[in-house]
């Protein structure tokens, strides 16, 4: 029987969220991650947990089918795997940060300069884009406190917040790339691996989309009906189901977390009355 083989984080940034994401996705791991790889119950799955920077080779090499990675991963190594499904979680920015005092102005002040970061063919690549010619130290881990001892003018860096930045006397001033876990998978799957990829890939697709909606229940009198269901579409159309008191339904349908509460109000003014909102947990279309 094939088994797809799962490569994610053992620890660090997309840890904790790419774990929950399997259980969502209604894959039950059985050990913790002080081991490299771990069963899975609930799908025919086994997952190992690796260095951040290991798992492209790992799926390179055929050892895992799929892996959960940052994007920022994929443009550092420029790995010929196949990005199938962008994830929405731990979205941060590849960055230039300077001194606070710094009199910087633009990425030209670089010239000549040190840069201090753990992404150098990134920055390499971004620094050649602008005509810029400057020293890049590659560096493994606190980039951000290289220009307070005197190793760097500057450093390229992930931020997500920017509070270590602020920590440390430094400013962001450059964007080079916006980042987000993905999920990616090696070349050249067999049919059977891809079977069960399609599988997965709908029980993931469908916990990402509930996490865009809500589902709405709400009384309507049903002189207000037609102008209530314009207002709420849903999927394809709102449910009505009458209820006891005479003149009035319960409608049930699903709504856009974006878009949440101007439709409220408009729910509201057209007469709708306990309106309850509630998270969706799965939404298979």
């Amino acid at each position: 029987m094939s088994t797809l083989r799962i490569a994610i984080q053992k620890s660090g940034r997309l840890y904790e969220e790419s774990v929950d994401l399997l259980k969502a996705a209604g894959l039950k791991i059985d050990n913790g991650r002080q081991q490299l790889k771990a069963e899975v119950r609930g799908f025919s799955a086994e997952v190992f947990f690796l260095r951040n920077s290991d798992i492209p080779q790992y799926l390179e090499d055929g050892v895992a089918d799929i892996g959960i990675v940052g994007s920022n991963l994929l443009e550092e190594y420029q790995n010929p795997l196949d990005s199938i499904e962008s994830l929405g979680f731990s979205k941060c920015r590849v960055s230039l940060a300077v001194p606070r005092e710094s009199s910087y102005q633009s990425v030209q002040d670089l010239a000549g300069k040190r840069i201090a970061t753990s992404y150098p063919n990134t920055l390499r690549r971004f620094l050649e884009d602008q005509g810029v010619t400057a020293d890049i130290h590659n560096i493994s881990g606190s980039v951000e406190i290289a220009p307070n001892i005197g190793v760097a003018d500057a450093i390229c860096d992930i931020v997500s917040s920017g509070n270590t930045l602020f920590v440390n006397g430094l400013r962001e001033t450059e964007v080079i790339l916006r980042s987000e876990a993905v999920l990616v998978a090696r070349p050249n799957l067999s049919t059977e691996i891809q079977d069960l990829l399609d599988q997965f890939l709908f029980r993931i697709r469908s916990v990402l989309r509930s996490r865009q909606y809500k589902y709405i229940l709400l009384n309507a009198p049903n002189g207000q009906l037609e102008r209530i269901t314009n207002i709420l579409p849903g999927m394809k159309s709102p449910t009505i189901i009458p209820l006891a008191e005479a003149g009035w339904s319960s409608v049930h349908s699903v709504i856009e977390e974006g878009r949440f509460w101007p439709i409220i109000d408009e729910l509201r003014q057209a007469g709708a009355e306990g309106i309850l909102i509630t998270p969706i947990e799965k939404m298979a279309l």
